[in-house]
């Protein structure tokens, strides 16, 4: 599939289209644990497939884990059968560990089944994009150092920070590669952390980074869909200078602002609140949700309705259901 040709059909097409980041609704009616279905590719694949054969989203998207790198350089991890996996502990305890870090293969930790799960799924959908699901330097490097030291580090040793981003961005790199041999038509990058900067620093510790990334894998066969919920607005500017095909942004911004900071041929994706609308409102709160987003983003043909961010474990399907109605009764079908 050409992806720079869909990207432009969906600016063009006359109605909102919609790809909710979600893929625990499938996991739990499929009758599967969010443990088994992080950590078995075709658990993962099947629960991709149920919501893909239950809903009209513009395109497919396996699941957003923020910790299967991690992992794979060696941080430890916390399983749950009903919560997403955590990073646990920290990996690197000081400034020194991060001049010894190794990069690790494709066969650390739960990477194949990832790419088993994107394997059966690019195979199985035949009717839509799929998108696989990656994560982001800053964020990787924040998981692997801890989040609060890390912020410290970029002012206090910013060339052991640049060293380690370079390492992580080595490795995602050669996994988004992977992804895209499985056959996968994009990923989305969700680098939330970089959410935490200012927009220079954003610039200088992930966007810079995101972009060698973005150079390196995204054509008119693949594409990058950057995810940052971190961002309230502040860094924008250092997200478009990534150079992704899409952007995708949280709930904690205003769609008909950040969207105006979106090049118009490149999509802008968001912002319905993952917790509070989609998992804890009622159906009518979800309607009313999709309906005023939408109003709002009326002007603005590249605006593709969506979550904020991941969906959490539990979101009521009737949510689910409401947010595709109100987004079919919106564009009068």
């Amino acid at each position: 599939m050409n992806m720079t040709q869909w990207v432009a059909d969906v600016i063009r097409r006359k109605e909102v289209t919609a790809l909710p980041v979600m893929t625990h609704p499938g996991i739990e009616l499929n009758g599967n644990t969010v443990r088994e279905a992080v950590s078995d590719g075709r658990v993962h694949y099947e629960a991709v497939m149920t919501l893909t054969r239950r809903y009209p989203s513009v395109a497919a998207a396996t699941i957003m884990d923020l910790t299967t790198e991690a992992e794979a350089f060696g941080a430890e991890i916390a399983f749950s059968d009903g919560a997403v996996p955590a990073v646990s502990g920290r990996l690197l305890p000081d400034v020194e560990s991060i001049f010894r870090l190794q990069v690790p293969s494709l066969s650390a930790g739960r990477i194949p089944a990832y790419l088993k799960a994107n394997l059966l799924a690019a195979k199985a959908v035949d009717d839509r994009p799929l998108l696989a699901g990656c994560i982001g330097p800053f964020s990787l490097a924040g998981r692997l150092y801890d989040m609060s030291d890390i912020m410290v580090l970029i002012y206090e040793h910013p060339e052991a920070a640049h060293c380690l981003l370079q390492k992580c961005i080595e490795f995602i790199e050669k996994y988004c590669m992977a992804l895209k041999l499985t056959g996968a038509n994009g990923v989305m990058m969700a680098e939330p952390a970089a959410g935490l900067m200012s927009n220079d620093d954003c610039m200088l510790f992930s966007s810079q980074y995101v972009k060698q990334i973005v150079d390196r894998v995204q054509d008119d066969d693949f594409i990058v869909v950057l995810h940052n919920c971190g961002n309230t607005g502040h860094c924008t500017k250092a997200m478009v200078a990534t150079g992704a095909a899409a952007y995708h942004f949280g709930n904690k911004c205003k769609m008909e602002e950040v969207i105006r900071e979106v090049p118009p041929t490149a999509l802008a994706m968001g912002n319905i609140d993952p917790v509070s609308v989609f998992k804890d409102g009622m159906p009518f709160q979800m309607r009313q949700a999709v309906t005023d987003l939408c109003e709002k983003m009326r002007p603005y043909p590249n605006f593709v309705l969506s979550s904020g961010c991941d969906t959490p474990p539990h979101t009521p399907l009737a949510n689910v259901d409401a947010f595709f109605e109100a987004l079919a009764e919106f564009n009068g079908q």
